[in-house]
Parts: C-alpha cells; structure tokens; sequence
C-alpha cells in the first residue's frame, strides 16, 4: 500500500475507521500499552489533541501487546483503563500487532515510509513509537518512545501552518 488514505483499521468499538477521512489533517500515530512505563504520555498525548484537533490533528493511538506484554487485555478494558486515567477522548484502535507476520497495514506503511534511524531493521523496537504524517499523507517523523509528546509540538504546529 502506498497511500496513507487508503489504509483502514477498526476502532475499539470494532468500527471500520477510514483513512480517508484524515485527509487535509495532519495525523500522530502510536503504539500505545496500558501497563509499560511509557504509559503517562497518553496525558501528552490528550494535551496535544486537546490544544490542536480543532486546527486539524488527529492523534491514533493503536494498542500493541508485542513489547513485554504489556497490553494484555481487550478492546473495552482498553477503552475504559484510557478514559478514566487519561482522559482520553482521540481515537484508540483495536489491539494489533507492529511487528512481524502479523504487523497490521499501517504500521507496515508507517515503517516503509520512516524506518528506525541508522537501523537495519525497520522494526518498532517497543511501546509508544511515535509516527507524524503531514496533511499530504506523507511520514515525515518517527520518534522513540523516549521522545515524550511535548516535544513534537512545535513541529505538529509547523505542518498545521503549511
């Protein structure tokens, strides 16, 4: 797949949510686990979309159990352990997988478009991978888990100017 708005995948309510709907936004995509030390950047994450969606980001978050087990549970655990810690109000995927056999097509596209930084693989090495996309669709960012939400804000503000 080579065009970001042809991808879909399904939201925790198992509802079909289509790229093609992002178009002219400029996108955020994680990997996202309930029980990894990672996990307080959803409150990062919900600040960001807070202070941005009206002017056109989307945040995606696409919880992953591939990294220490770390998302163990099901779509409504998921939903419900987001909302009432976080606050979480942007839209949250069905589990998938990042990696291997099974890695779900965004990710794959995601990868294919920005691979890991002096890697030779490609691989999301763990939890909370960050993806910025422009209002082309285009990859233009992919940042380590490390990389706390904030810190994206003055480039997520830049691709909301073009």
């Amino acid at each position: 797949m080579s065009d970001f708005y042809q991808l879909t995948a399904t939201d925790l309510r198992g509802n079909n949510f289509d790229f093609a709907n992002l178009k002219d936004k400029v996108v955020l995509i994680v990997n996202t686990a309930s029980k990894c030390g990672f996990t307080p950047q959803y409150q990062g994450l919900q600040q960001l979309y807070d202070k941005y969606s009206e002017k056109g980001l989307v945040v995606i978050g696409f919880p992953c159990n591939q990294f220490g087990h770390q998302e163990p549970d099901g779509e409504n655990t998921i939903g419900e352990f987001c909302e009432i810690n976080y606050g979480v109000t942007f839209p949250m995927m069905a589990k998938v997988d990042v990696n291997g056999d099974n890695a779900h097509p965004v990710f794959n596209f995601l990868k294919a478009q920005k691979n890991g930084k002096g890697l030779l693989v490609d691989a999301i090495k763990w939890n909370f991978t960050k993806f910025l996309v422009n209002k082309k669709g285009e990859v233009v960012g992919r940042f380590a888990p490390t990389v706390k939400p904030e810190e994206l804000e003055n480039q997520i503000t830049n691709l909301l100017a073009e």
